[in-house]
Formats: structure tokens, sequence, C-alpha cells
């Protein structure tokens, strides 16, 4: 069953086309990847799906309902979590205190100090490698998006929208962090990640879309994706291809 379904999806700023008629589908409990070279479309994509920016044509729905143009609150409260390409947290509340506002605003059923004990099981369950006292503005980038992660968390997604999580991390952190993405799916929170890591995609993803120039070029599953021509071409160049 689809969690997720994109129907010609098109988004423009003035005369320049970012996304043009992008169809693709979510299945319940995978992890969908969506990579493309640099400027293809993704983040712009991921925030049409996620209520920061409303596409110009075409309709999305999740969750079995119509949430083309829904706010980017609304769709948090409806089960919709995001993560940043540059974590965007609040750098003068500790580590604790961000994913509290996470936790109040994400999730409505929670009160008192069910959120408390939310954001605390969040950092736990990211492993998170700070005391929870931090500052946000004295984390490192790999330490934002690690909290970035146990925010989104914190809102209790049914579906879980990662923007280069895995950017800049070290080959151990890699490992870390797939085991963490696999138990996070496991745990029943659909993931579509955008990602330059093929390693880490190639190791997860179910299915993936390629985007280039805002079009989707591929789609299918991941190893033959992978290996598609124009695939290869839209990362390489068709000079090393030939």
């Amino acid at each position: 069953m689809a969690i997720l379904e994109l129907s010609g999806i098109t988004k423009r700023f003035g005369g320049l086309t970012a996304v043009n008629d992008v169809t693709f589908n979510v299945e319940e409990g995978e992890i969908f990847g969506l990579i493309g070279p640099n400027g293809a479309g993704k983040t712009t994509l991921l925030s049409c799906l996620a209520g920061d920016l409303r596409p110009n044509a075409g309709t999305v729905r999740f969750d079995g309902r119509d949430t083309t143009g829904l706010a980017a609150d609304r769709m948090c409260r409806l089960g919709l979590g995001r993560t940043f390409q540059i974590p965007r947290p609040f750098p003068h509340l500790s580590v604790l205190e961000n994913v509290l506002v996470a936790a109040t605003f994400g999730d409505p059923d929670l009160h008192g100090e069910a959120i408390a004990r939310r954001a605390t099981e969040m950092l736990e369950y990211v492993t998170f490698p700070r005391s929870p006292a931090t500052l946000a503005s004295h984390l490192n980038a790999a330490q934002l998006k690690r909290l970035d992660l146990a925010r989104a968390l914190a809102s209790h997604p049914k579906l879980l929208l990662l923007d280069e999580l895995a950017a800049g991390l070290t080959p151990g952190e890699l490992a870390d962090m797939a085991a963490l993405l696999r138990r996070i799916r496991d745990n029943g929170v659909t993931i579509l990640m955008v990602e330059h890591v093929m390693r880490l995609i190639l190791e997860l993803c179910d299915r993936l879309s390629v985007l280039q120039y805002g079009e989707l070029i591929a789609h299918g599953d991941a190893a033959t994706v992978a290996a598609d021509e124009r695939v290869r071409e839209a990362y390489l160049g068709q000079n090393y291809i030939l």
C-alpha cells in the first residue's frame, strides 16, 4: 500500500522549472531513494511534499488523503517528519530543548511529562554523542544532523523525509547511520531519502527514483536503476561513460 503518491508534481520559480511532471509512489514500510546530480530538484521536490512549497501543478496524497499545498505544520501533525540538508536547530537552546520543541509541536497526543520522556528517548534512540544540556550552537555538522533526526522522530512520523543525512560522515559513521535507518524502518516508519552517498543508497533502498534537471529519468529497483546508462551519465558525464 502506498503511503505517498505523487502525480505530475511541477514547481516553477518564475521562468525556471525546478521540478517537472514528477510521478511516483512510496510504499508503506520501505526505504525509498531519491537521487540525482546537484541542482536536479530533489530538495525542491521534498519541500513540495512537506508543505514548505506549494507545487504549481500535480497532486500529493499522503496516507490516503490529498495533502497538496497543505502547510508544513499541518503535514507534520499528519505524520510527516523531515530533516534538512542544512540543519535548522534553535542555536541558543540546548539539545534537549530542541527535541522538546519538536515533540510538543509535532505530536498533539503528548502532554506533560510524556513530552520530556519522548525527547529523552529520541536522543537515546539516535545515540546522540553529547550531553543533552549542550547548546545546539556548540555542535559540529555530524552532531547537528543527528539532532535533526532526533527532532524529526520526536514528532512521531509515519513517513520520514531525509535530505542528505549522510553527507560528510566517516565510513564508521556511515555504518552506524545505516544500522539506525534500518531500525527506524523496522519500527514502522517509512523513509524517503535524498542522498549522494551511493554506497548507503544501494545498501538500504528498496527502490529508487532519479531526477535530472527536474525530470524523472529512471525509476525502479535500486540495482537496476544504479546500472542504468542514463543515470550513470547524469552523475559522471557522457564522456566518462563513453
